[in-house]
């Protein structure tokens, strides 16, 4: 399976997809128009073996809530990341059984190496 999470509002993701240029065997879900699924979570969790590894510390969510504060374990960050989109680290590249998470310049040059 070939598929990148995204969101469409976010000029860094798209200026990635963009750098990327996924061809069209790859599925493309903006998580803002449709959510992610258990299952989708669960798939990607099974690919980077940790929930946290999938939040974003940095959403305005995540300070305005006060859960930097707060001691966190796998069970909550799933919970967010499905409670609220912005929970996701973006974006997230699925490439067969490899996972890329969030828009470090590693982290992208490693997909863009895969992909191409």
């Amino acid at each position: 399976m070939k598929k990148i999470y995204y969101l469409k509002t976010c000029n860094t993701c798209m200026r990635i997809l963009k750098e990327l240029n996924p061809s069209s065997n790859f599925i493309l879900q903006d998580i803002k128009e449709e959510e992610i699924t258990v299952a989708q979570l669960e798939e990607m969790y099974k690919l980077s073996g940790s929930y946290e590894a999938l939040f974003s510390k940095r959403a305005k969510l995540y300070k305005e809530m006060g859960l930097k504060n707060q001691p966190l374990n796998e069970r909550d960050y799933k919970h967010y990341i499905l409670q609220h989109y912005t929970f996701l680290k973006r974006p997230v590249i699925i490439i067969n059984d490899t996972i890329f998470i969030g828009n470090s310049k590693k982290t992208v040059a490693a997909a863009k190496a895969v992909i191409v």
